[in-house]
């Protein structure tokens, strides 16, 4: 199932199927109203979905439409808890060696996750209004995973079976915020914007094979301004799925609409495939070149993130937005 949230009145949006070819979709009601009710009551209303997706690939699903991205919200778009990792071995090794950092002891053993803002949640098209530019805006390219009710201490082998459904994420940072949040010792505050995701949200069995031993095994696409960024392949997780859910749930439960992110997708061959964010091309010119070269975003930038699979086709639709200068905030009324 491909699953989207549209916006209406209400905070949390209206949950609608949409087909595979993401061109139609048809409201959830009366089945369930969002996704958020959807996670907790999935055992109930996932075969009741499952039939009207399999409606909507007939064309005869109740209510059907086409699908327009530009209303879709983030699939979940508030979250009781988000939790970003950084899974990707050759990220923090390339960061480490540029910038001198000592490496965590049990890097290899024990994921790196802080928890995130999960209460302002960005859809595909929405820019992100930020206040400086100086602040060293960047993109970050990730894939994601919604959960069900995830009890304390599941193990890595078990806590796989409580992934519900699969995202693409642009996990916004503000470089030049993230070493005075670090020097705190509190971890990433300031320097985190909110979090974009892809207009639809699938569940594992979409990926065919391309899902296995709790990672995508497919490339992720990044184009700034038009051009190809990079596109590093997702399989190259150095933690699954299964184990970054089963580090969160070390010592509490999980909330059903736990958002649990991979971070930033890297590849050894970064030279070759490229890179998904610009931290990782600046410390490969620092590496190459003695100093960087490439400038962090200005605003009027776009980012277009995405994965196709092995024919070509979306399976996630597009995150197309603009990094815009924000507004200034309203005055409350006397």
């Amino acid at each position: 199932m491909k699953l989207a949230t549209i916006r209406n009145a209400t905070p949390d949006g209206a949950l609608h199927l949409v087909s595979r070819d993401l061109s139609r979709m048809a409201p959830a009601a009366p089945i369930v109203a969002t996704l958020q009710q959807a996670i907790e009551q999935w055992a109930l209303v996932a075969p009741r979905l499952a039939t009207l997706a399999q409606q909507l690939e007939l064309g005869a699903a109740p209510g059907m439409m086409p699908f327009e991205p530009r209303l879709a919200a983030a699939p979940l778009p508030r979250a009781w808890q988000w939790l970003d990792a950084s899974a990707f071995h050759a990220h923090g090794d390339l960061l480490e060696t540029v910038f001198g950092i000592d490496p965590p002891p049990e890097k290899r053993t024990v994921p790196l996750m802080y928890q995130g803002a999960g209460d302002d949640l960005l859809g595909p098209c929405d820019d992100i209004a930020l206040p400086s530019a100086d602040d060293g805006m960047d993109f970050e390219g990730e894939i994601a995973v919604i959960v069900d009710r995830v009890p304390m201490g599941t193990p890595a082998d078990v806590a796989h079976r409580h992934i519900r459904l699969l995202m693409i994420a642009n996990d916004t940072s503000l470089r030049v915020l993230a070493g005075k949040d670090l020097r705190t010792g509190f971890g990433f505050l300031n320097s985190k914007a909110s979090t974009s995701f892809g207009p639809v949200a699938v569940t594992p069995d979409e990926l065919g094979p391309a899902w296995r031993d709790g990672r995508i095994h497919l490339p992720l696409q990044v184009h700034w301004n038009g051009t190809l960024f990079g596109r590093p392949h997702c399989g190259a997780m150095g933690f699954s799925f299964g184990e970054l859910i089963a580090h969160a749930a070390r010592t509490r439960n999980l909330a059903p609409g736990t958002i649990i992110g991979s971070g930033t997708i890297s590849n050894d061959d970064f030279r070759t495939v490229g890179s998904a964010c610009i931290a990782e091309r600046r410390a490969i010119e620092l590496i190459d070149e003695g100093q960087p070269r490439t400038a962090y975003m200005a605003f009027g930038d776009r980012v277009r993130i995405e994965m196709l699979d092995e024919a070509g086709a979306s399976i996630f639709g597009a995150i197309d937005q603009a990094y815009v200068r924000a507004a200034p905030p309203a005055q409350p009324h006397a």
